[in-house]
């Protein structure tokens, strides 16, 4: 099979640069399945229905969380019950909804994880025990391909994610940051990037207007994040074939842009 999968979408023009983007891609790539981050899709915080119906209508299959899954709660609440939403998995026992979906494609089931880091997060179950146990038990229900977004500030963090499950799943993919990393690898069948990179405006504060950010860091006085409504787009997105025993075979990762035809691609064999 040969998934997809979208860094963390912030506000309109990362839904507009998918929109315009995003089908052509399917279907020049052969992708069957498109997985994207989505909880800063709405104005940068949180996920409304509306904007995930929107971002379901342009292609993306399942929407992953993190830390602003729950900006905008009421939604959130709707979402996690009617749509292929998750949010992270190791939230406290009690929480709505779940960071866990299975899904089937074709012949094969892929299991989608969504799980957050520790530090400077909001309170959640240790991600390593959780991902551990919940590996095993996929295992034992004979789910060999499995997809992991790992929503997470310290790169030390999900790098201790890929050695603790190399060769258990078929890709790891960390969020969160919104800045795309270059240290993409295959190794023991098992897909690794610490972080994606956002889509949305790429020539501001990741993702933001640079006013408030730069306010804060001159005087220490915060003020509420903008997305603004014109900026140069970048959309980037990692594909990854994975093989009927559930290792990640190949991948590469596209940076489109929307200011000028010029598409970056790097591409891994294993």
């Amino acid at each position: 099979m040969r998934i997809a999968f979208i860094g963390d979408i912030v506000g309109r023009p990362g839904r507009k640069i998918i929109q315009h983007n995003l089908e052509n891609l399917i279907q020049k790539h052969n992708i069957d399945f498109v997985i994207a981050n989505g909880e800063n899709a709405s104005h940068g915080f949180g996920l409304t229905i509306k904007n995930a119906d929107e971002l379901f209508k342009y292609g993306i299959n399942l929407i992953t969380g993190g830390n602003h899954s729950w900006d905008k709660k009421k939604d959130m609440l709707v979402l996690l019950e009617t749509k292929d939403v998750l949010r992270p998995d190791n939230y406290p026992v009690g929480i709505q909804g779940s960071g866990v979906k299975v899904v089937q494609i074709g012949y094969e089931k892929l299991a989608v994880v969504n799980l957050m880091g520790l530090f400077c997060m909001p309170q959640v179950l240790n991600p390593f025990t959780h991902a551990v146990e919940l590996v095993e038990k996929l295992k034992i229900d004979g789910i060999k391909h499995i997809f992991i977004d790992f929503h997470a500030e310290a790169t030390a963090e999900k790098r201790v994610m890929m050695k603790l499950l190399q060769g258990k799943v078929s890709a790891i993919c960390g969020t969160h940051t919104h800045i795309g990393t270059d240290d993409a690898e295959i190794s023991d069948g098992t897909y690794y990037v610490t972080d994606i990179g956002m889509t949305g405006c790429r020539d501001n504060v990741i993702g933001m207007e640079s006013d408030v950010p730069i306010k804060k860091a001159l005087t220490g006085l915060g003020g509420h994040f903008n997305v603004p409504n014109n900026c140069k787009a970048i959309l980037q997105i990692a594909i990854i074939d994975i093989d009927e025993d559930g290792q990640a075979s190949n991948a590469f990762k596209l940076k489109l842009y929307d200011n000028k035809a010029e598409v970056l691609s790097q591409t891994i064999i294993n």
